[in-house]
């Protein structure tokens, strides 16, 4: 591609969630394959896909986990043995992650202990929801990227909501301005 048309030299890379990409990674052995990200973004974009859950050893399927509060932090525990906390083996995951690839943007999806954004339910310990917050990878990458951007998959529902996402990776490469 030419800069004359517009367009950069290469494309943007942007890591989604294995999930969304169709692949059955979920802990319940299932996808979230979303058609309108997996192909209408791979358009404009390089994807990578991301399960933070299994790179850090958990398998498919596997016991959930989710997000609880316990004493002035929040952890990522076992649904079904708290005792087992998750949340350095995914801290250090993304700071891995984060060096290993030069992301121009990430697409999470929603909801995950790992990968929501705001939109992730946060329990006590003795299991009432008390909250909402950040995924562990998400957070993390949020702390040590600020200018990342990172948007969720329920962000994405339509090809204009692509094409703003593009634009707004596009600009920050070329280090312009993003409306936000």
């Amino acid at each position: 591609m030419n800069q004359a048309a517009g367009t950069v030299k290469h494309k943007p890379l942007v890591a989604v969630s294995a999930c969304l990409l169709g692949h059955a990674v979920r802990y319940d052995g299932k996808d979230k394959y979303t058609r309108l990200i997996a192909e209408e973004l791979q358009k404009y974009c390089r994807l990578v896909a991301v399960c933070p859950e299994l790179e850090v050893g958990l398998g498919v399927p596997r016991p959930k986990i989710q997000l609880t509060q316990v004493k002035q932090t929040v952890r990522v525990l076992r649904e079904d043995n708290a005792e087992i906390d998750l949340t350095e083996p995914l801290v250090s995951f993304a700071i891995q992650f984060s060096k290993q690839y030069d992301l121009a943007g990430l697409v999470l999806q929603d909801k995950s202990p790992s990968c929501g954004l705001g939109n992730t339910k946060v329990y006590s310990q003795q299991g009432k929801v008390i909250a909402k917050g950040d995924g562990v990878f998400s957070a993390t990458l949020l702390d040590i990227l600020p200018s990342l951007l990172i948007v969720q998959a329920s962000q994405l529902q339509n090809k204009n909501d692509i094409f703003s996402f593009v634009k707004a990776i596009t600009l920050k490469q070329q280090g312009l301005k993003v409306d936000e």
